[in-house]
């Protein structure tokens, strides 16, 4: 069964087909379904919203009969039915040759799940760290290719491309980077936690990746005393792309156009997450 919610944007039941860990911090979940022939997007940091189901339930509790409705019809469903719901990017879509199948990649942060974590993991963390194939979840994704969910946009004219993203960040910046064409001059800084949660990327563009591993002191003062005293390849039009919590992502914003001089409407900032927030009270403060 499917609903529309509002268009572009549309349900997709799927299973899950594999699940891969990718370091301490990060694991891949592979997912399939046959609505998946109508999931399109032509972003590299494509924003999507999974319902994943409670333990115990064989699938997320979202109220679709509801129609139009079953947002405030999940909403009052209580705390332990009501599916949980995260937001992720899309880290890859692969279609077969006929277009009649397809799957998608979703990268998740298992923060708190590794041993010895100082903070208590999410619900999602302990979803994605237990996953296994045939689970199943409920996606709420784009049909049309083009459409809002989609941040990373460079004007026509970009010579330069720069890119920061912490580990929430990184399957975005990785799609982002793996798909700029050749003769794109790139500088891009990754943020993770552990020095195995870094990615080897293929590019064609030509793109200067930093790695960043943060030490469990650092905060955003650390990254923004790095990015100060990075140097930047003289550009006309340069194009920033910054994501990941929010506090740090205000702070690299107004360096970049205070201190860099770069034209805000070139800048690109999303808050993927705040500290010390859950994604519930994240949405409660709007």
């Amino acid at each position: 069964m499917t609903t529309a919610v509002a268009a572009p944007f549309r349900f997709f039941p799927l299973q899950v087909v594999r699940t891969r860990r990718l370091g301490p911090s990060l694991a891949r979940v592979t997912f399939a379904g046959d609505d998946l022939r109508a999931f399109h997007s032509d972003g590299r940091d494509q924003s999507l919203s999974l319902f994943l189901p409670h333990p115990g339930q064989s699938e997320p509790a979202v109220p679709l009969e509801q129609g139009d409705g079953w947002w405030q019809a999940w909403r009052e469903l209580p705390d332990d039915v009501r599916a949980v719901m995260r937001s992720y990017t899309l880290r890859a879509l692969r279609r077969d040759a006929g277009g009649d199948t397809a799957e998608i990649d979703v990268d998740f942060v298992l923060h708190g799940v590794e041993p010895g974590a100082a903070l208590e993991a999410g619900p999602a963390a302990r979803w994605a760290a237990a996953a296994t194939a045939g689970d199943r979840v409920l996606l709420l994704g784009p049909a049309i290719a083009d459409n809002r969910a989609i941040r990373f946009r460079p004007p026509e004219d970009t010579d330069l491309v720069v890119i920061w993203g912490d580990e929430t960040a990184v399957p975005a910046a990785c799609a982002i980077v793996e798909s700029l064409p050749a003769g794109t001059r790139a500088r891009v800084w990754l943020e993770v936690p552990h020095a195995e949660d870094v990615q080897d990327l293929a590019t064609a563009a030509d793109a200067e990746i930093t790695w960043l591993v943060r030490d469990t002191a650092d905060g955003p003062e650390a990254t923004l005393a790095t990015l100060r005293e990075a140097r930047l390849p003289d550009a006309e039009h340069p194009y920033v792309w910054i994501a990941g919590e929010s506090g740090c992502v205000k702070s690299l914003r107004r360096h970049f156009v205070r201190e860099r001089g770069i034209d805000r409407r070139r800048v690109t900032f999303v808050g993927y997450w705040r500290r010390g927030l859950t994604e519930e009270q994240l949405r409660e403060q709007g």
